[in-house]
């Protein structure tokens, strides 16, 4: 009945029980026959229960692989993941890390740069500034003794034996000035002098000072030519001409005065006077004479010292004048130049 019921509900375990139990009851009867037949049986379920339960085992070991495989394969993802979120992070890292730097590096290239912008314009306001004082102390002094003024800080007096120094000045420059405005009165000094100051550089002659309406030039100082006392003179009647002009075109604003011109030549010393507002100026009889030479000379007219005389009159028509008495000096000669024996080109 056990069996029976075993078979019909499929309960192979209870069938490989019944089984054994009535092998073993036919073999106690001496029945060994159905005692076989029935031990078959059980060893027959029994090795199915046996083989169920391995298969279930094995069943239960590719699962467990499986799912440790499936696990395995989340932990590499998520491995993977971890990885690759560390390489973003990385990446990020080093493209912040780049950023940054390029910022840094442009900042510090915006320094640099406006540094260098600084630095090149302070440089050039230098150099400017250094040009303006070097302009207005060759408007001072002669270009070799501003170069030595510069080098040494101080500069020696020179001897000259041949200069020629020019005086100008113009006639009743006090009365006719008297109804100008200062301003008109400046304008029409500075116009003058301006001029005067061309002809000077064109013939390579140095100007030396003006003291009011006196103008005073040298020729021969630094510019060692022997023909200082002719380019002087032609010099002189360009100053002449000037002054005509004015009165000939009537220009406005313009005080239209007549002038007269000295010259002498001689041994003069030069030299810088004073520490502050210091000038270059030049000592000797041969200015004192050169005043002179102005003193008597007539408006329009270039007068002339023996000593001028002498170097210049080959090249220009001179009219002797006779001798006549120089303060301090006694009589001397004197000569007017008239115009040139040839036209200068």
């Amino acid at each position: 009945r056990s069996l029976d019921l075993a078979l019909q509900y499929g309960l192979k375990e209870q069938i490989g029980d019944a089984y054994l139990k009535l092998s073993e009851l036919y073999e106690k009867r001496g029945n060994t026959t159905e005692s076989l037949k029935y031990y078959k049986n059980h060893v027959i379920f029994r090795d199915s229960v046996s083989n169920i339960e391995k298969v279930r085992e094995m069943a239960n070991l590719r699962a467990d692989f499986e799912v440790d495989q499936k696990q395995t394969e989340v932990d590499l993802l998520e491995k993977e993941s971890e990885i690759q979120m560390l390489k973003d992070k990385r990446q990020r890292i080093i493209i912040y890390a780049t950023v940054l730097a390029l910022v840094l590096i442009f900042v510090l290239l915006f320094f640099l740069y406006r540094r260098y912008s600084f630095v090149k314009e302070t440089n050039t306001i230098i150099e400017e500034e250094k040009n303006r004082s070097d302009t207005l102390l060759l408007n001072i002094l002669p270009k070799e003794t501003a170069q030595e003024l510069k080098e040494t800080g101080h500069v020696e007096a020179k001897k000259f034996e041949s200069v020629t120094v020019l005086f100008t000045d113009f006639k009743d420059f006090t009365r006719s000035s008297a109804d100008l405005t200062p301003e008109s009165l400046v304008r029409s000094v500075d116009y003058y002098f301006s001029k005067f100051d061309e002809v000077m550089e064109k013939h390579g002659l140095e100007k030396i000072k003006t003291m009011g309406d006196s103008y005073m030039c040298t020729g021969g100082i630094h510019l060692n030519k022997e023909d200082h006392a002719i380019r002087m003179v032609h010099a002189a009647f360009e100053i002449v001409r000037i002054t005509e002009e004015v009165k000939i075109k009537n220009q406005d604003n313009i005080m239209p005065y007549e002038i007269r011109i000295g010259i002498n030549t001689g041994p003069v010393v030069a030299g810088v006077v004073g520490t502050q507002k210091f000038a270059y100026d030049i000592w000797g009889d041969t200015v004192n004479v050169a005043a002179r030479m102005e003193t008597n000379s007539e408006t329009g007219r270039i007068n002339i010292s023996e000593n001028t005389y002498e170097l210049i009159k080959d090249e220009f028509e001179c009219e002797y004048r006779g001798k006549m008495k120089v303060k301090n000096k006694g009589m001397m000669k004197m000569y007017y130049v008239n115009k040139p024996k040839l036209q200068p080109a």
